[in-house]
């Protein structure tokens, strides 16, 4: 296999079928988070990983998603999403660069809304044929905390379901392949 590169290459089916699979472990996790999947999140890291979130966290994936649930409580929703993934992959370890903007809404009254913009740099590891994080950290670029706005008159959901925070989301309920492997 080539040295990792940022120049343009010609990808072969192997290097497709990882870059995809360290995409779907990203988007696992974004969804494992907001959905409070705790049992899909620590599905994502190797056992001898370290979650690096900064002052707010830092420790193994045990220990991540025992913190998780006080801290998600906060939260009234929350939503992670990836806009740009560059990943560098050199045999069974790769990095990663991901960008990623994070919306949260408070629990306390008056509600507020905190939307954090950074990047994952993660380290990965494929161990018998699987890619899961190894080292993840998080780096923040920019943050707004704000009142949440509420207009007089029709919100824009009234009449559409709201999502939940936990396994009775409509992701569950409406599709059975996602409730089965929640469990």
């Amino acid at each position: 296999m080539p040295h990792p590169t940022l120049s343009p290459r010609i990808w072969n089916a192997v290097d497709m079928a990882d870059q995809f699979a360290l995409q779907q472990l990203a988007w696992a996790y974004c969804h494992a988070i907001d959905r409070r999947d705790y049992a899909l999140l620590r599905t994502l890291y190797h056992d001898d990983a370290i979650d690096d979130h900064g002052v707010m966290f830092k420790g193994g994936p045990d220990e991540y998603v025992a913190w998780l649930p006080s801290m998600m409580a906060n939260w009234a929703a929350t939503v992670h999403s990836i806009t740009n993934m560059l990943f560098l992959i050199d045999g069974n370890r790769a990095e990663g660069e991901l960008q990623t903007v994070a919306y949260h809404r408070t629990q306390a009254t008056p509600q507020r809304e905190i939307i954090a913009g950074g990047r994952y740099l993660d380290v990965y590891e494929k161990r018998d044929g699987v890619w899961r994080f190894f080292r993840r950290s998080l780096v923040l670029d920019w943050f707004e905390d704000r009142a949440l706005q509420r207009r007089d008159g029709p919100a824009i959901g009234d009449g559409v379901e709201t999502g939940q925070p936990d396994a009775s989301d409509a992701v569950y309920t409406r599709l059975a392949l996602f409730a089965k492997a929640r469990g």
